[in-house]
């Protein structure tokens, strides 16, 4: 029940984060984003498509490939962090999952890779699984986003790869994540 309500908490934010952000223009962030304004789309990045990859009767612009390295761009975050023995989206990187979830519905021949990892703590059996937890999560988000479940793989390395080697917390922090990696990257 915690897990679902969390899950709802997190799209409610992300929808009202939509709907309620302002461009500057009288527009709304779902707006500009279909003009292009939001992700400072480039005309040579392809045909303007709809935020789900169709045609839009509005010349809908998407974020195009550059906004993944572009440091001011939401799709330029690739780690997702997690409490300690929780696999819910904290709703921090709510938006950042958001993001790259527009962006894989809309380019539906990109693919990613949910990395999911765990601090030391607990078994390397428990770490394992709540690695694929963590990654389960961040992939339900994005598919209930329009993106298609084979678009996305997951893999769990547990505590096996630390982003962190400290025995602490701030190490722990650091290595309770999922990373979102882009084939062909």
């Amino acid at each position: 029940m915690k897990r679902m309500t969390a899950v709802l908490m997190a799209l409610i934010m992300a929808w009202v984060a939509q709907g309620c952000s302002s461009t500057g223009t009288g527009k709304t962030a779902d707006s500009a984003a279909a003009t292009g304004h939001a992700y400072g789309r480039a005309a040579d990045e392809g045909p303007e498509v709809g935020r789900y990859g169709g045609r839009s009767s509005r010349g809908a612009g998407v974020p195009g490939t550059r906004d993944l390295n572009d440091p001011s761009s939401p799709l330029s975050r690739r780690v997702i962090y997690f409490d300690y023995d929780s696999f819910d989206v904290m709703p921090d990187y709510v938006s950042v999952v958001t993001a790259h979830a527009g962006y894989l519905a809309a380019h539906p021949s990109r693919a990613v890779t949910l990395e999911g990892h765990a601090d030391e703590r607990g078994s390397s059996e428990y770490n394992i699984a709540l690695g694929e937890q963590r990654a389960r999560a961040v992939a339900k988000l994005m598919t209930l986003q329009g993106v298609s479940d084979d678009q996305i793989q997951i893999v769990s390395y547990g505590e096996e790869k630390p982003a962190a080697g400290g025995h602490d917390e701030a190490s722990w922090q650091q290595n309770r994540r999922v990373e979102i990696h882009y084939a062909g990257e």
